[in-house]
C-alpha cells in the first residue's frame, strides 16, 4: 500500500455546500478535473468553475428526477479499482474506464427533515440518500488510494495536504477521513432506521428489535470520575431536547467529567419549573431547591437550605440572571459551575470576576421539558431502555387519605416538594416549607434512614414543614419520624401493604396526607 496518492480527479455532490466554492478553485488551480451533480454543478457554474457533469463523465442521463445519476458502474471503477493490480488495471483499459481519486460528498439532510414539524413521510423519504453513502463507502473502502472527503471543515486540511505534497495525499490522512466516513454513513442509517421504528408522528415507547444509538465526540477530558481514568465527552445524534453539548461557556476552568454529570441532573431539575426556581447541586442529588417571586430570591432560598452542603456545588436558574442574583453568586464560597438560561451584562461581567468558576448558559432552559424522549443506563454488556419520568401530576387525581386535607399553603409546598424528590436519588425524602427545601435525606437504603437525614438537616425548621417521599412508607415508622418533627402534611404514591398504618400514624399526629398513585424512584 502505497503511503502517497496523486489526485488527478475529483467528484463533489454535496447537500451542505458552506466552503464548496472555495475548494473548488482550489482543486481547479492544482489541474484537478472536477466531476460534479446537479445543485453543486450548477453552483460551481455559476461561480464560474471549470466542471463536468456526472452525465458527461458516464454517458448516461441523470434520470428520476436525480434519484438516479452516480450509481453506475464508471463512477464505482473508477473508485474502487486496486491501483496495483494487474487485473483491475486492464479492465480499466478495456472498459476505457477513468480513475477516481477524490470524492468530496455529504448526505441528503434526512435527520433535519425528519426534524422539520411540517415535513410529510414523502419529503422524509425523498431525503433518504442512495447514490451518496454509496460513493462515500467505496472510496473509503478504497483509502489506499482514493480520498473521501464528507466534512466541509476537513477543506483546508485537504488543500494544505495537496499543495504541500505536489498534489498528493498522504495515508495518515485518507485512514483518518475514512473513519470519518464510515462514522457518518453508520450514524445516518442508524437515523433512518430509528425513523422507521417510531414512524412519522416519532411514537414513543418503542423498543425496537435493533437499537441503533450514534454519538459524535465533541472534546476529550481531563480525566473521569477519578484522576487514574480517561474520558471523552460525546454527543448523541439527531438529539433535540436542551442539552449541556450545545451550552456556552463563557468563562472559567475547563469542565470535568464530574461537572458534566452534575451538571445535566441540574439541568434535568430546572426543565420542571416555570416560576423563578434555583437549585443548588452535589453528586448529581440537590441540597437545596426553591421558588420565589424572583431568580435572586429563588437562589437565596435554595442556598439557605443546607449551605454546608452547598460548599463545592453546582448551581441551577431557570431565568435569567440578574444583577441582584449575580451579587448573592459572587458572595457564594466555592462554586464549580453556574448554569443558567441567560445573565444580564452587568451580572456576567461580576460573575466573571472569579476566573476558576464556570459560567454556562443554555437559552433552552426557558422552554421547559421536551416530552417523549427515551432514557438509557449500562449495564455489563447492554443496556437497560425506557421512557422519560415525564408524568406530569394531576392535582385533580390526587387522594386524600387521611382525616384532614392539607391547607392550600401545604399543598402547594407538597406539591414542591414532590417534584424535587423526583430529582433526588433513591430512598429519597424532602422537607419543605414556604416554596424551598429545608432537608433532604437521599441516596440510602432504608427510607427511615433518609427521613432521620433529612429532619437532622432542617432542625427545628422541620416543624411546620411538609414532607415528600419517592415512594410508599411500607411500615408507620416513616412518617413518624416526620410527625414527630413537626411535619403537618406528607405526600407519597400510596400503594403499599402498609398503607393503612401509614395513614393511621398520620391521622394520629393531626397531619394531612395524600397519595399520587406515581412513584418516582432515581437510582
Amino acid at each position: 500500500m502505497s503511503d502517497r496518492c496523486k489526485i488527478k480527479r475529483a467528484i463533489l455532490s454535496v447537500s451542505d455546500k458552506s466552503g464548496i466554492e472555495e475548494l473548488a478553485v482550489e482543486l481547479h488551480q492544482l489541474g484537478i478535473e472536477i466531476i460534479s451533480t446537479g445543485g453543486t454543478l450548477k453552483r460551481l457554474k455559476d461561480a464560474g468553475i471549470p466542471a463536468i457533469s456526472i452525465s458527461t463523465f458516464t454517458g448516461e442521463p441523470e434520470i428520476m428526477g436525480g434519484r438516479v445519476k452516480t450509481l453506475h458502474p464508471r463512477v464505482y471503477a473508477g473508485l474502487l479499482w486496486r491501483r496495483e493490480n494487474a487485473d483491475d488495471e486492464q479492465l480499466m483499459s478495456e472498459m476505457d474506464y477513468r480513475s477516481i481519486d477524490l470524492v468530496v460528498v455529504n448526505l441528503y439532510p434526512f435527520q433535519e427533515t425528519v426534524a422539520k414539524k411540517d415535513a410529510t413521510d414523502a419529503d422524509i423519504i425523498e431525503n433518504i440518500d442512495i447514490g451518496g453513502p454509496s460513493m462515500i463507502r467505496g472510496a473509503s473502502k478504497n483509502h489506499a488510494s482514493v480520498t473521501v472527503v464528507v466534512d466541509p471543515t476537513d477543506y483546508k486540511k485537504l488543500v494544505e495536504q495537496l499543495k504541500n505534497n505536489d498534489g498528493t495525499t498522504d495515508l495518515e490522512f485518507r485512514k483518518a477521513c475514512a473513519r470519518k466516513a464510515f462514522a457518518l454513513t453508520s450514524q445516518y442509517d442508524a437515523a433512518i432506521a430509528d425513523y422507521f421504528v417510531r414512524g412519522p408522528e416519532g411514537r414513543p415507547g418503542i423498543f425496537p428489535e435493533q437499537l441503533n444509538l450514534s454519538f459524535s465526540h465533541v472534546t476529550g477530558l481531563r480525566y473521569g470520575e477519578n484522576p487514574h481514568q480517561q474520558a471523552a465527552l460525546y454527543s448523541r445524534d439527531g438529539y433535540r431536547a436542551p442539552s449541556l453539548i450545545r451550552a456556552e461557556v463563557h468563562s472559567g476552568k475547563e469542565l470535568s467529567f464530574n461537572n458534566y454529570t452534575d451538571l445535566d441532573a441540574v439541568l434535568d431539575m430546572l426543565l420542571d419549573f416555570s416560576e423563578p426556581f434555583a437549585c443548588v447541586v452535589k453528586h448529581a442529588n440537590p441540597c437545596g431547591a426553591a421558588v420565589g417571586t424572583s431568580i435572586a430570591e429563588a437562589y437565596r432560598k435554595a442556598y439557605d437550605s443546607d449551605p454546608l452542603s452547598a460548599y463545592g456545588s453546582i448551581i441551577g436558574l431557570n431565568h435569567e440572571v440578574d444583577l441582584e442574583c449575580a451579587k448573592l453568586l459572587r458572595e457564594t464560597p466555592f462554586v464549580e459551575c453556574i448554569l443558567a438560561p441567560s445573565y444580564g451584562g452587568e451580572a456576567l461581567k461580576l460573575l466573571q470576576r472569579k476566573k476558576s468558576r464556570r459560567i454556562l448558559s443554555l437559552p433552552a432552559i426557558v422552554n421547559g421539558r421536551t416530552r417523549g424522549l427515551m432514557t438509557f443506563k449500562q449495564i455489563h454488556g447492554g443496556l437497560v431502555y425506557q421512557t422519560a419520568d415525564d408524568t406530569n401530576l394531576d392535582e385533580t387525581a390526587l387522594k386524600m387519605v387521611t382525616r384532614r386535607s392539607p391547607t392550600d399553603a401545604e399543598m402547594k409546598d407538597l406539591l414542591f416538594g414532590w417534584k424535587v424528590a423526583k430529582h433526588t436519588r433513591s430512598n429519597a425524602i424532602v422537607l419543605a416549607k414556604d416554596g424551598a427545601t429545608v432537608g433532604i435525606g437521599m441516596g440510602q437504603t432504608s427510607r427511615v434512614d433518609a427521613g432521620f437525614l433529612a429532619v437532622k438537616r432542617a432542625g427545628e425548621r422541620a416543624r411546620g414543614a411538609v414532607m415528600a417521599s419517592d415512594a410508599f412508607f411500607p411500615m408507620p415508622d416513616g412518617v413518624e419520624v416526620g410527625t414527630d418533627a413537626g411535619v403537618t402534611a406528607i405526600i407519597q404514591p400510596g400503594g403499599s401493604k402498609g398503607d393503612d398504618q401509614a395513614v393511621e400514624a398520620a391521622d394520629k399526629a393531626g397531619a394531612a396526607m395524600v397519595f399520587t398513585g406515581i412513584r418516582h424512584f432515581k437510582h
